[in-house]
């Protein structure tokens, strides 16, 4: 939907009536991914796509039902059958689309200035058909604004918003009327708009590059920098989303770093980590992580101090990097730094979950 919110945002300046059909779940070979969206005016303006041009047509005149009645809809499309000349989907996959009046979304116009700004935003939408069909629950960071239909709702579905907005994710939750996870209750279409968490690696070398690798299935754009030219090359490292060529601490400095960030110094080298990480430790950055011996980590809290940094600062220091995993490879090595970051990002022991009595999800 991020594509047609300008389009969107100017159909609302000008009063004009739509409805919004969202891609809410897919199965088997669906073209369109939960959260593409297509618009339709009652002028006949059409934004965006949800099928790439399979059931378009359809949804079109279904959106326009919608407009007139004021009625959300929860619409299912699968495989399409020629001989009855139904409308369907030709490439074998199947499709469920919620379609809604714009005017009936109060908190549209706050969704719509979120991700015009870049602000991070949830939006949890119930999907069962009933009386709770398009009850909504807009989730940020630090607000949450309407009701799914009751407070148990609200606080069952709230976890797992947060969870998928922290990365960007769409997802559909099933809960019972008590917000209890089940999958015979009510479904909630959960779509969350968030530029994808940054994760900052400095050190263009082979650990580097199994990081950069970790880093982008789980979701980051990923930065990889170096001052030396002759190892950033998009040649070693030709995924990431960044590669910059740039002394580290002068990088850092320019760059946005915010409360998701993480940031990986595998540079171990005084010359690059310590201006960088004295720059690093002033920031908002969620995860701060470098890489060396316990005796090189041992003479880098040494030189820090020196440069004024506090014991409260150094305290945020992640290093040496990783989780006790007996790693030795640099992709063992990576799986143990992004094991820490996810621990800490969500409160996680690192224990064997067979060895603790705490509960897996908190």
């Amino acid at each position: 939907m991020r594509d047609i919110t300008d389009g969107i945002a100017a159909w609302r300046a000008a009063g004009v009536r739509f409805a919004i059909a969202t891609v809410v779940q897919t199965w088997n070979s669906a073209p369109r991914q939960p959260g593409a969206a297509m618009a339709v005016a009652d002028n006949g303006d059409v934004l965006g796509s949800v099928s790439g041009g399979c059931v378009e047509g359809a949804v079109y005149g279904l959106a326009q039902e919608v407009i007139a009645t004021g009625v959300p809809v929860l619409q299912t499309y699968g495989v399409s059958d020629d001989d009855a000349l139904e409308v369907g989907l030709t490439c074998g996959g199947t499709v469920a689309l919620f379609v809604h009046p714009g005017d009936a979304y109060p908190q549209l116009d706050d969704v719509l200035d979120a991700v015009a700004e870049g602000r991070p935003v949830a939006v949890a939408t119930v999907m069962t058909p009933g009386p709770l069909l398009g009850h909504r629950l807009v989730v940020t960071p630090t607000e949450v604004d309407g009701t799914l239909g009751n407070e148990g709702l609200d606080v069952g579905v709230l976890e797992h918003t947060r969870g998928l907005l922290a990365h960007g994710g769409n997802a559909v939750v099933h809960v019972g009327p008590r917000g209890e996870q089940r999958m015979d209750d009510l479904a909630v279409f959960v779509q969350s708009f968030a530029p994808p968490p940054r994760m900052l690696v400095f050190g263009a070398i082979d650990f580097a590059s199994a990081v950069a690798r970790i880093g982008t299935f789980l979701g980051y754009h990923v930065t990889v920098c170096d001052a030396r030219p002759v190892f950033a090359t998009r040649k070693r490292f030709p995924d990431v989303d960044e590669l910059v060529v740039e002394w580290p601490h002068q990088f850092l400095a320019r760059t946005a770093v915010d409360e998701r960030t993480v940031i990986c110094v595998l540079t171990h080298d005084p010359k690059f980590d310590v201006p960088l990480l004295e720059k690093a430790l002033l920031t908002p950055a969620r995860y701060i992580g470098a890489m060396g011996s316990r005796r090189t980590h041992e003479d880098r809290l040494a030189r820090l101090r020196e440069r004024g940094v506090s014991e409260e600062a150094l305290s945020r220091l992640s290093s040496p990097i990783g989780l006790d995993l007996g790693a030795r490879t640099p992709e063992e090595t990576a799986v143990a730094i992004a094991a820490e970051i996810i621990a800490m990002s969500w409160g996680g022991s690192g224990d064997r979950l067979s060895h603790s009595h705490l509960a897996i999800h908190r």
